[in-house]
């Protein structure tokens, strides 16, 4: 099994993010999303509003 881990703030998710996933889950058997915080930004989103 092959899995692929996409790390980022994601804030906010846009449709460049979204493509990337959408060509890694016809590469990989799974991708996992890593959404993380951005210490030197002030969100525009909580991180449970992104995820």
């Amino acid at each position: 099994m092959t899995v692929a881990v996409y790390p980022g703030s994601f804030d906010p998710v846009h449709l460049g993010h979204l493509d990337v996933i959408e060509r890694a889950a016809r590469v990989f058997d799974a991708v996992i999303v890593a959404v993380a915080r951005d210490s030197e930004k002030e969100p525009l989103f909580s991180v449970a509003e992104r995820i």
